[in-house]
This record gives structure tokens, sequence and C-alpha cells, in this order.
């Protein structure tokens, strides 16, 4: 499992000054915890819990459960009969019993350099309690499901905790998923409202979300399901445009009430909006009206937090739930531990809030320790490819979080763009969304942290809710592409295709077998759907869905997915989904999406398309296909090849052999065995037509 000693060669340690304040100093610290934590979870989660405020205490099992589907529904309960509400752990508390009421929650770096904003937390909670009255005021109450579908603003954070606060359960969509994807989440979800905001740059490239919303709100109508209410937060339009009129009805006029605390150096044309009195609502005009005090719904630790969406292998995605308390004690002692935080740490994590990376390591994991983050809207390129560098300087980040295609996309400039900066604030560095790469390591802890900074290689999901396996920034010697141990509490496994677990060095699939506090409790609305896919395939674990590879010395190693999914800039796609996309073109009648490996982006999309009898293949055609995917899907969807493929590698049952199109995907002849191959000339035929470009 864990071994006696963390190996001293060929590894990466941090400082003695680092150990000096860190809360794990030692792999031997590390190691006494572990152990306890797996074989009492109840003492190690129970400590945790008393830093947290309780309106009343647990009774019975602390953490009961069962992983076996031969032995009854799949289910994980923690500290049940506790009673508390997150919103209250992550703002009351720190304002009124740990006295941080003015130190600095946020602060938020726009899109354009010197749009900016502070917010303390004692601002944070009187803006959530404010928006916590307004959906109280539009009939949302505990248990009903909210859709929140926008840009990086300090607004998302107020909305996803108002509903928090008052019990509700927030669904936050991706501000760069289609129109399409966000119909298909508000019908799954059955929320009763949507918030959104009227539009947002990223880099130059405006994106009119108001316009979005209103097109997924009318495919609801369309298909059954009308939404009665949207509140539009007023980001970059001066007023709410009423359909049919200039100007809307002086009840509809959002003043802005941040204008004066923003510093907005370069200014865009003002963006008009779409405006329908009888859905729309505007924020800033309801937030006017509503108190600054608002009592938090005390909740059940089993009752829903939230659903996040992702990407499942059948193309529909997969609303994962997780619940109040034990979502709240994970999110906060990983990102305590695994960041090392201190009092005076600034934190910035440049993932968006709509993946699960934002919630809990922007939102829930920061808040809960009472830390200052950085709100980061715009892109690590612009206005220049020194943009994170400069902000890292502005705000003295200490702790930062990144994905490896952001590291690997800023290696291609060079270290001058990072020397011009001083980053002499820097402590730990991380990455999260996909393994790291050596190369991408080594420069990330070379020049980035100029080889004092410790890289906290983080691996979890989604479903996890937070870190499962990571180093520790005192504690873990460091192997640059390595996951390298497990967090407290998780007990990881290899196993090989019949379900045996492999000892020693290794590589299989990769599984827990117990629960952790902060692992998903469901798919929403869908529990037979989260037995099948989590846990049928081996009874008695949870199935991560990504192979792994354990070294000599106990270190892991994730290998990538082994189900039909795709991870394109640390985020999972489904090839079903993006099959299913293609396949609605009235030209295309068959299509099958691999992998293919992306210096930047990890791996790319290749898709292979079979056109209807007497359809040309044209570059025109090749634009719409990738359209559609976006419209359907999102814009990190879009299909990096095409390729038209007249006939695909089928056995003789009729299933498309993948691991055949993915070697031809990249351009490797050694197909190992075709044996099964209906007609072995497709494959020749495929090979001699491949995409070598991208669009």
């Amino acid at each position: 499992m864990i071994p006696d000693k963390a190996p001293q060669e060929n590894v990466f340690h941090c400082s003695e000054d680092l150990k000096k304040e860190s809360h794990i100093p030692s792999f031997e610290k590390y190691k006494e915890l572990y152990i306890r934590s797996i074989e009492n979870p109840d003492e190690f989660w129970g400590a945790i819990a008393k830093d947290f405020f309780w309106k009343t205490k647990h009774t019975g099992q602390f953490l009961d459960y069962n992983f076996d589907v031969t032995k009854g529904e799949i289910f994980i309960k923690f500290m049940e009969g506790a009673t508390t509400n997150i919103c209250y752990n992550l703002l009351d508390r720190n304002v009124h019993e740990r006295k941080l009421g003015d130190k600095i929650a946020f602060f938020w770096e726009g899109n354009e350099p010197g749009d900016d904003l502070t917010v303390t937390y004692k601002e944070l909670l009187q803006k959530v309690c404010r928006f916590a009255n307004v959906l109280k005021s539009q009939g949302v109450k505990k248990g009903d499901c909210v859709s929140i579908y926008m840009p990086m603003v300090v607004e998302l954070v107020v909305a996803m905790l108002a509903c928090a606060r008052i019990g509700a359960i927030h669904s936050i969509v991706f501000a760069g998923f289609s129109a399409e994807s966000l119909c298909e989440r508000i019908i799954d979800s059955q929320c009763l409202l949507l918030i959104t905001a009227d539009g947002f740059y990223r880099g130059d490239k405006l994106i009119n979300l108001k316009l979005l919303a209103d097109e997924a709100l009318q495919k609801c109508r369309d298909k059954g399901f009308p939404l009665k209410k949207c509140i539009m937060l007023k980001h970059l339009s001066k007023e709410p445009e009423a359909a049919g009129r200039q100007s809307p009805p002086a009840k509809r006029v959002c003043p802005d009430l941040e204008q004066e605390k923003r510093k907005v150096k370069k200014t865009h044309p003002v963006l008009k909006v779409p405006w329908n009195p009888d859905v729309d609502l505007c924020w800033h005009s309801l937030m006017s009206g509503a108190a600054d005090e608002c009592e938090p719904e005390w909740c059940q630790s089993e009752d829903p937090l939230f659903i996040l969406y992702t990407s499942g292998s059948t193309g529909k995605p997969k609303g994962v739930l997780h619940t109040v308390s034990g979502y709240l004690l994970y999110a906060a002692t990983t990102f305590k531990l695994v960041f090392d935080h201190q009092p005076d740490d600034v934190f910035w994590c440049t993932a968006d809030i709509g993946w699960i990376t934002g919630h809990s390591y922007i939102t829930y994991g920061p808040l809960a320790n009472g830390a200052t983050s950085v709100l980061f809207e715009g892109l690590p390129t612009y206005p220049d490819v020194g943009r994170m560098w400069q902000i890292v300087d502005k705000y003295q980040v200490t702790k930062f979080y990144t994905a490896p295609t952001a590291i690997r996309l800023l290696m291609k400039y060079g270290s001058d763009p990072v020397q011009k900066h001083k980053r002499k604030s820097l402590k730990v560095l991380g990455t999260v969304g996909e393994p790291i790469n050596p190369e991408a390591w080594q420069w990330y802890h070379g020049v980035v942290g100029e080889k004092r900074c410790p890289i906290v290689d983080t691996f979890w999901q989604t479903e996890t809710g937070g870190h499962v396996l990571t180093p520790l920034p005192a504690a873990t010697p460091m192997k640059p592409g390595s996951a390298t141990f497990p967090f407290f509490g998780v007990l990881p496994a290899i196993l090989n295709e019949s379900g045996e677990e492999l000892e020693g060095p290794c590589e299989g699939y990769l599984v827990f077998k117990q629960p952790w506090p902060g692992v998903m409790r469901s798919v929403y609305r869908d529990h037979e759907r989260f037995e099948a896919t989590y846990f049928k395939k081996f009874p008695g674990y949870y199935v991560t869905g990504d192979g792994c590879r354990r070294d000599k010395d106990g270190y892991y190693w994730i290998t990538g997915r082994i189900d039909d999914m795709l991870n394109v800039s640390g985020h999972l796609l489904s090839t079903a989904e993006v099959e299913s996309a293609l396949v609605e073109h009235k030209s295309v009648v068959e299509a099958a999406v691999v992998s293919r490996p992306h210096a930047v982006k990890g791996e790319s999309l290749y898709c292979f398309v079979t056109l209807n009898d007497g359809v040309a293949y044209s570059k025109a055609l090749e634009a719409e296909l990738r359209k559609q995917v976006r419209e359907k899907i999102g814009a990190i969807a879009t299909p990096d090849y095409i390729q038209n493929a007249p006939g695909l590698p089928k056995t003789r049952s009729g299933k498309i052999m993948r691991r055949v199109l993915r070697k031809i995907a990249c351009d490797d002849n050694n197909l190992g065995d075709i044996s099964t191959l209906a007609d072995s000339s497709v494959v020749d035929e495929l090979f001699r037509n491949r995409c070598t470009t991208t669009a």
C-alpha cells in the first residue's frame, strides 16, 4: 500500500523553509495520519468536523456504506443525523466567529487588465443573503433545483452560495456550453429557474450569453418544459433591451451596483441583449429591494447540495450529486492540506467554476478555510502570454493551481514571458485535469517555480468531490508525472480484467475500496445508472474508469481513460455524445470518434464520418459538421480532425473496432490482431486518406 519510507533517489523535495510551516511536514507524518484515516475514519473525520458548525450533532454510525451491488443498493451515508448549513460555515462562521469580516475573500480580475474589484467576507455574506432573499421571493425553496449559466464573476459565487443558504440545489452549467447542452441539463434537473448574464468577453471574443440562454429556454419550451423565470445579471450591457421596443420599462433598468468599485481601462461596445418581460428578471433590480439578512436553512448531512453534469459514455450527461456535510469536510480538508494553506496565503485556481475544480477549489474549499482567492475571468494569453504571471505579481499569489494544457500552451512561448515577472511570492504549484507529462512538469517546476516550489499533481474527478491521489507539498517526494499517493481516507487498488487485486508494481484498472466523505452519492434522479456506471463492473469497488500503473516505490501513475471518453484540455468528453452530434447532420449516416495525442490539449478529437449515398465530401460540409458539434455540445468539443470514411472497420457482428481507428488516427501500422474484421480493405483505405492537418 504505502511504502515504509519514501524513496530518496530520482525524486524532488520541497525546501526546508516550507517544511517548517507545513501542516504535514514529513512523509512519516503523512503515513501516520493516512493509516489512522483508513483504519479509524470515524475518529479521523470526527476530529476535523469539530472545526465546523453543526446545528445538531450526528447520531449513530459516523460513516456507513455499501459498495457491493450483489449485497443490495449502493449507498454512502456520512454523519447521518447532523444538521448544518454549508453557506453558514463558509461565511457567517468566518465573519462572526473567526472575525474575518474585513479579510478579502476574492480579488476579482476581469478579462481586461485593470478591470478589477475586491470583495471581503462581510460584503460577500451580505450579497449572498440578499440574493438568497431574491430566490425566496421567486418561490425557490429547499430541495428545488436552480440552473446557473454565468461567466466568471463574483455574482456566480453569490448565486451558488445563495442556493446553498436556502437549501436549494444548484446546477452550474459551464458558460462555454451550447444552448442545446444547457437545455438538456435544465430539463434533466427539472430546475425551477435559470440565472444567467448578458454576456462576457474571452479575450477579444464576445459571448452573448443571454442569446444562448434564450435559445435554450425556447428549446425547453419546444420539448414541453417551459421555464417561467430567468434572472439576468447585467455584466456588459447598459440596459436590457425589451422585445419590440428600444428601451425597457423603467422598472427593468439595471443599475450597475459594482461600477464604482471597478477600474476599467478599456471598454468594449455596449452589448444589446434581448428582453422578455414575461420571463426575464433583472438581477440588480431584484437585489436593490432585498434585505441584507437571511436565516440559513438547516440541512441534513445527506441533503443534496449541488449537481454537476459530466459526460457519460452513453452520450447522455450524468448529473453527479453531492451532499452537504461530506462535501464540506472533504473540500475544506483537501484544500487545506494539499495546498498547505496558511492564513496569509493568496490562492489562485485558474479553473472555471462551471467545472468541479472551480466548485471545490474556488468556492467551497477556500472559503471554508477563510482563504483569499483570485477569481479570474480572462484567458492566460490575453492580452499577452505573460498575463498569468502579471496577475501572480499583482496579487502576490502564493499557491497557484492550473491545468497541464495551460502549462503546455505557455511553454510554446519560452521562458522570457515568465521571467519578465518576479513570481517571488509563489510557494506551491498545482496541476489538475489530466496527468502532466514530465517535460511540462520540469518546465513548470524549473521556469515558473524556479526549482523552489513543489508541484502537487492532483488526480480526482467530478465524482470524487476532491483530490484522491495527490502529493502533499512538504511530505511527498515528487516524481514528475506521478499523482504519487492517496489522500486521507482514500483506499485505492489496481485490478486486472478479472477483477483480481494486483500487488506491487502493476498496471490495470484504478478502483477504490471504501468511500471518503466527499464522494458522489448518486446520479441525479437515476440511481440505477449510478450503480451501473461505477459499481457493476467490479462489485465491491468504486470504478474510476481510469487506468493506472503502480511503480516499485508504490507511486501511482494515471495512464488515461479506459472507457469511451476523451480528456481534452482536462475536460472529459463522451465519444458517444460527439458521435450523436455528427450523425444528426442529414449527410452523415455513421460516425466514430477517437482520441489523437495533442501537444497542448493532451488529446484531440479525430472523427470518422460515413456519408449517405450520393453525398460528396467537401470543406463546406466539414465546416458544417464542426459547427453542428459546437452548437450541440460547445466549443470544447469542436473536432480537430474529420476524415471521410466510406466504410468503418467492423467485426463480423457489426461492432466498430475503435482500437483500429485509434491506430489510424495516430498513423500507427502496428494493428495487432485484426482477424475478426469483416473487411480488412477498409483499414487500408482509411490509412491512405487519413487527416494530417487540422481545420
